[in-house]
């Protein structure tokens, strides 16, 4: 690992030459400048990770060198040094984005105890940086379907409110991805975030981690001041449900509250359902915005092969239709673990029909072969689009009403397919 780099800017060279010294052997990169400008010109061709900074220098004296430093957005934590040091001169360094402010004759022991606390706190910002963009891609809503607009705009909105939300929809729909993009677009983001999966807990396990047992706080205790997502409310036996109603009412003021439902969730307790359902969010499950599969799909396949190490992969022509052409009872989370298992079974870089799971690229059925090499990309489609319809149908059990709701047609515009399918 490189070592962290220091800049020193004193015009003193006894001063510079003490703590290149003492730095160096400590295990730093160290480099001086004599002057502001100098300073300032050095940062430009070699970044620092912090700047040793005095306050009298000939020229552009300390406090304008880092006004300076700070229009210009260095990322270097700013130790400031001063033989003439005064309160008022302290706190204006300090409003300018100094980390510290020591004074000379220097301690070394003083420096090296405030310079590394320094670099300490430089290391936690770019960690916190990282883990926010991480969060940022993780709770990301792709797609540019009309539900996926609809979606973003309504997590935006209540973010800015700070009621509670109810998520509907069904398992893997990103309900879970959902909530946590509302609590780190909100006022709440810089603190916890709790996790109760209702129906993963029997009983006593989600009874100590709504209302806390024995000493051990409750997950409302534990993410005070922020959110908690209840997953699958609905699961909770009956007693719980009205324990929670109350404990709902009260805990406003502490945690945010969001919770999850299944679409058809007729157990969820109605004081229960009233306190949570002020704000509902609806998730559309993966089939009826299937526009939005590539998107989603190339993400997953960038995400995986850069964490398998194996990069530079793509998703044939005819491996991409049959992603859009698969049913996904197990919406997105179901899509991520296609791609998982092409990434890990594809042995060269593009992806085939034949590396994704049996129900997805397994639709051809009825000797066609639909992952044969075809003329063009359109008559490949084509060639999903019958055996996807005809799929359908047989799930139907012929019956083309049904057929025609499950493909999210109209039963007229279904005869109309079938007709240019030559299905009919």
């Amino acid at each position: 690992m490189a070592s962290e780099r220091i800049l020193i800017v004193d015009d003193e060279p006894g001063v510079r030459t003490a703590l290149e010294g003492i730095l160096r052997d400590e295990g730093f990169t160290v480099a001086t400048a004599a002057s502001g400008e100098e300073g300032l010109e050095a940062l430009a061709s070699t970044p620092a990770d912090a700047v040793l900074l005095d306050v009298w220098l000939p020229g552009m004296d300390g406090l304008e060198t880092l006004l300076r430093l700070r229009e210009r957005r260095v990322d270097a934590e700013v130790v400031m040094i001063s033989g003439h040091g005064t309160i008022e001169t302290a706190v204006k360094a300090t409003r300018l984005g100094a980390f510290d402010f020591i004074e000379k004759p220097l301690s070394l022991d003083k420096t090296l105890v405030v310079l590394r606390n320094a670099l300490r706190q430089r290391r936690l910002e770019r960690k916190n940086r990282h883990l926010l963009d991480q969060l940022a891609r993780d709770t990301e809503i792709v797609g540019h379907s009309a539900s996926a607009e609809r979606l973003r705009a309504e997590i935006a909105a209540a973010a800015e409110a700070d009621a509670p939300v109810l998520l509907v929809g069904e398992r893997g729909a990103g309900r879970e991805t959902v909530a946590r993009r509302i609590h780190a677009a909100s006022s709440r983001a810089g603190e916890g975030f709790a996790v109760i999966p209702c129906a993963a807990l029997d009983e006593g396990g989600a009874a100590r981690a709504l209302f806390g047992e024995g000493g051990t706080p409750s997950r409302f205790a534990m993410a005070a001041g922020g959110s908690v997502y209840l997953e699958e409310v609905e699961r909770l036996p009956a007693a719980l449900q009205e324990r929670l109603a109350a404990q709902v009412e009260r805990a406003h003021e502490q945690v945010r509250l969001l919770a999850s439902v299944a679409p058809e969730a007729s157990t969820l307790r109605g004081a229960l359902r009233e306190r949570l359902d002020v704000l509902r969010l609806t998730l559309p499950p993966l089939r009826d915005r299937r526009e939005d599969i590539p998107a989603n799909a190339e993400r997953y396949l960038r995400e995986l092969s850069r964490e398998y190490g194996r990069p530079g992969k793509r998703l044939s022509p005819a491996a991409m239709a049959a992603l859009r052409a698969a049913d996904w009872p197990g919406n997105l989370r179901e899509l991520r673990h296609a791609v998982e298992r092409a990434v890990l079974l594809s042995s060269g870089d593009t992806i085939g029909v034949e590396d994704l799971p049996e129900a997805v690229g397994g639709v051809a059925e009825r000797g066609e072969d639909l992952y044969g090499t075809f003329p063009s990309l359109a008559e490949g489609l084509a060639a999903f689009e019958r055996a996807y319809v005809r799929r359908t149908l047989a799930a139907a059990r012929g019956d083309r009403e049904e057929a025609a709701q499950r493909l999210g047609m109209s039963e007229a515009d279904l005869l109309r397919r079938l007709d240019r399918l030559s299905l009919s």
